[in-house]
C-alpha cells in the first residue's frame, strides 16, 4: 500500500505554499487579530480565483472534480501558513456535507455558487459547553421552521449558509438554512485565536429544508466530522511543521555562552521530541488520508486516530516553538503566539481530545466485533 502522495498532488502542495507565501498569508493573520476583523476578504478572494473551493465539486457543477487527496495537500499549507481564510468551515465541513447528502436539485442550486464564492457555508452543531449528543439537541425543526440558538459556528457572520443539525421528533436531522434571513440573529463570540470568527447563531421560526435523510442527521454528522477531522490534521500537522521549522532555525542562530543553544542537550530533546510527535502524526494523518479518498471501512478509526495524534503534535510543537524561543517566544512581535493559539482552537473546534479519544475506542471496539 503507497500512502504518500502522487507528483501531480506535490506539485499542488508546491503550488499551494508558494502563492500563500507570496500572499503573505501569515502576516495577514496576524492584521486580522490585531484588526478584530473576521478574515481576510482579499486573500479569500484571490482563493476562489484559482477554484480551491471547488477541488471537490464536479466538473458539471463548475468545480475541479478532483479528489479528497488533493484538498488534503492544500490543507496542510493553510496550516502551515495560519490563513485567515472561512476555507475550512465552508469546504471541509459545508460542501462535503452536501456532497455526500444533498438532493441533484440542492446541488445544483448550492455547488456552483460555492466554486463562484457567491455562497459561503458553516456547520452548526453545539449548543452547550457539553459534547453534543442526538439526546442533549435543543434546537428544533418542524414543519419546514428552525428555531434555537447555536454556539461556536465558524466564520458564521461571512457564511451565507449553513447546515444546522437539529432535533426532529426526537431524532436529529441536518437542515440547510439561509443566514441572511431576517429571522436569523448572529453574534461574534470570543476564541482564544482571534485570527478566526467564532459566533452563536439564533433561529426562530427560519425556513429551512433537511439535508439528506430525514431522522438520519446524527449519523450523516458523524461521517462529515470523519471527513473534516482528517482534513483538519493536515491543516495541524502544517501548523507543526511551522513550528518545528521556527524552533530548528532559531536554535541554530541563537547563541548563548558562545555557541548555538541547539547545541545544548536541553534545546536537543525538545527539538527530538517535536520530531517525533509530527513524525507520528503524519503516519496516522496519511493512512486517514488515503482511508477518505478510498471511502474504506477504517475511516472512523482512521480519521480519530489521526485527529488524537495530530491534536496532540501541533500543541507540543507550538508549546515547545515558544520554550525554545525562549523570552523572545512570549512576545507579542514573535510568531510563536499565533500558533500557540491557532493549535488550541483547532484542539476544540470539532470537540475535544477527550472526544475523539472515546470515537477511537469506540471504532476499534466496533472493528473487532466485526471481524
Amino acid at each position: 500500500m503507497n500512502l504518500d502522495f502522487s507528483n501531480d498532488q506535490k506539485l499542488l502542495q508546491d503550488e499551494a505554499s508558494k502563492f500563500l507565501i507570496k500572499e503573505e498569508a501569515l502576516k495577514a493573520s496576524r492584521a486580522v487579530m490585531e484588526t478584530k476583523s473576521n478574515y481576510d476578504p482579499e486573500l479569500w478572494q484571490k482563493i476562489v480565483q484559482l477554484g480551491w473551493t471547488g477541488i471537490r465539486i464536479p466538473e458539471e457543477f463548475g468545480g475541479l472534480g478532483l479528489g479528497h487527496l488533493e484538498l488534503c495537500v492544500i490543507a496542510e499549507e493553510l496550516g502551515r501558513q495560519l490563513a485567515p481564510v472561512p476555507f475550512s468551515s465552508s469546504v471541509y465541513l459545508f460542501t462535503e456535507a452536501l456532497l455526500e447528502f444533498a438532493s441533484e436539485e440542492q446541488k445544483t442550486q448550492i455547488l456552483p455558487q460555492l466554486v463562484s464564492g457567491e455562497v459561503v457555508g458553516t456547520f452548526a452543531m453545539a449548543e452547550t459547553a457539553a459534547a453534543p449528543t442526538e439526546q442533549n439537541l435543543v434546537v428544533n425543526y418542524a414543519d419546514g421552521k428552525l428555531s434555537g440558538k447555536k454556539i461556536a459556528v465558524p466564520d458564521a457572520e461571512v457564511a451565507s449558509h449553513a447546515i444546522v443539525v437539529a432535533k426532529e421528533n426526537n431524532h436529529a436531522t441536518m437542515c440547510l438554512v439561509n443566514l441572511k434571513d431576517a429571522s436569523v440573529t448572529v453574534e461574534k463570540q470570543n476564541n482564544i485565536d482571534e485570527s478566526r470568527g467564532y459566533f452563536s447563531i439564533e433561529f426562530k421560526n427560519t425556513p429551512a429544508e433537511i439535508i439528506g435523510d430525514s431522522g438520519s442527521g446524527w449519523l450523516h454528522a458523524e461521517k462529515i466530522l470523519n471527513h473534516a477531522a482528517t482534513l483538519f490534521a493536515f491543516e495541524q500537522i502544517g501548523g507543526a511543521q511551522e513550528t518545528l521549522d521556527m524552533a530548528n532555525a532559531y536554535a541554530k542562530e541563537r547563541y548563548a555562552f558562545g555557541r548555538p543553544i541547539g547545541s545544548f542537550q536541553a534545546i536537543k530533546h525538545k527539538l527530538a521530541d517535536m520530531y517525533i510527535a509530527l513524525t507520528l502524526a503524519k503516519s496516522n494523518s496519511y493512512y486517514a488520508a488515503w482511508a477518505l479518498s478510498t471511502d474504506a471501512a477504517e475511516l472512523p478509526a482512521a480519521a480519530a486516530t489521526a485527529r488524537v495524534s495530530a491534536t496532540k503534535a501541533f500543541q507540543l510543537c507550538a508549546q515547545e516553538n515558544i520554550q525554545t524561543h525562549g523570552g523572545n517566544g512570549f512576545t507579542w512581535e514573535y510568531d510563536c503566539h499565533l500558533f500557540y493559539k491557532r493549535s488550541k482552537l483547532l484542539s476544540l473546534n470539532l470537540g475535544s481530545l477527550a472526544s475523539w479519544k472515546e470515537k477511537l475506542i469506540q471504532s476499534l471496539e466496533q472493528a473487532n466485533t466485526q471481524s
